[in-house]
């Protein structure tokens, strides 16, 4: 127990003098983040994460009549994996005009984290 503790702390420290790494909440750099201090412009929990968010609008309008979605996963903060991207939200879905995006997010203590990208257009 003593060297369970012992590597809490360690990790701890560690994550408090890193500073701001990163803007988006991949687990444990997120947490970090807020054991910093560090201001974000997100909302996020350090526990548990689920959001949807809007990332951008253009002036483009109209009916939407196509949805398009691109996927990330990412595991135990070391590994992530997928193509968030808007232009692989927008293949997807068969999209040439965009008029929005959003952004959802789902992360368990940095364990498990699901991210999609939506783009909505024609």
């Amino acid at each position: 127990m003593k060297k369970i503790l012992s590597m809490v702390a360690v990790l701890t420290f560690f994550a408090m003098i890193t500073g701001c790494a990163t803007f988006m909440p991949f687990g444990s750099v997120y947490t970090e983040m807020k054991l910093t201090g560090c201001a974000t412009f997100m909302p996020f929990g350090s526990v548990y994460t689920e959001m949807k968010l809007p990332i951008a609008a253009t002036a483009n309008g109209g009916q939407v009549s196509k949805i398009g979605t691109a996927t990330c996963t990412s595991v135990l903060t070391l590994v992530a994996l997928g193509d968030c991207s808007i232009d692989t939200a927008k293949k997807n879905g068969g999209i040439t005009k965009v008029y929005h995006v959003d952004w959802d997010a789902y992360n368990i203590l940095g364990i498990y984290g699901k991210y999609k990208l939506t783009a909505y257009g024609e």
